[in-house]
């Protein structure tokens, strides 16, 4: 029996990665956070600039971020100092702190008119959407990075969960703190994760 030569068949679209930066994302420097931070304070973008301080804090995944509860980090007429949530991922409980600017800025945010009577810390702007999506986050990381020049397809809401434990890091060798803070319930996940084994080994190279 022949076989009829058919056409190749070609994707119509074009790849999904094409002309993005894919891979880990940078975790932002000091200095940029710093500047990033100024940047809403003059803006007076109290969401905002809440939402950046806290991502950085608490070091949670975008889908516990965004779903954040006004209880999670405020009781008794005060923002927390340390807080605890489930993680969506592990179903693990993880705890993060509080910093002094981080709970001025929270407490801030929650004395805006549209948060009376919010249960979400992060409200969404529409009734059927309870609170902000994962994809407005990203969109709103994307825009804090681009204010200060950088280039957005090399950071990402993945770069607000690294920035400070790779500090931490950089700071103390301590990847048990760093694998607690991140709530890992596995070490080579985390030394994976802050790509350890080759950032030491980078240093080795540059020292000789």
């Amino acid at each position: 029996m022949t076989i009829a030569n058919l056409p190749a068949i070609r994707a119509c679209r074009p790849a999904w990665n094409k002309g993005r930066v894919v891979g880990q994302k940078r975790p932002l420097l000091p200095k940029q956070v710093w500047a990033i931070r100024v940047r809403l304070e003059l803006a007076e973008n109290f969401r905002d600039l809440a939402l950046f301080n806290n991502a950085i804090d608490s070091k949670l995944r975008g889908c516990d971020i965004v779903k954040l509860n006004v209880a999670d980090v405020y009781a008794a007429g005060q923002v927390k100092e340390r807080a605890s949530i489930i993680q969506s991922k592990t179903r693990k409980p993880v705890r993060f702190e509080l910093t002094e600017g981080t709970r001025a800025s929270l407490a801030t945010w929650l004395e805006q008119p549209m948060m009376i009577g919010s249960e979400f810390l992060w409200p969404g702007r529409f009734h059927e959407r309870l609170h902000i999506s994962t994809r407005q986050y990203a969109r709103l990381v994307r825009d804090w990075v681009s204010s200060i020049d950088l280039e957005p397809s090399s950071y990402g809401t993945h770069s607000m969960r690294r920035t400070k434990v790779a500090h931490i890091y950089r700071k103390t060798d301590n990847l048990r703190a760093v694998q607690l803070l991140l709530g890992h319930t596995k070490m080579d996940s985390t030394v994976r994760y802050l790509g350890v084994e080759l950032e030491d080994a980078l240093a080795i190279a540059e020292a000789i």
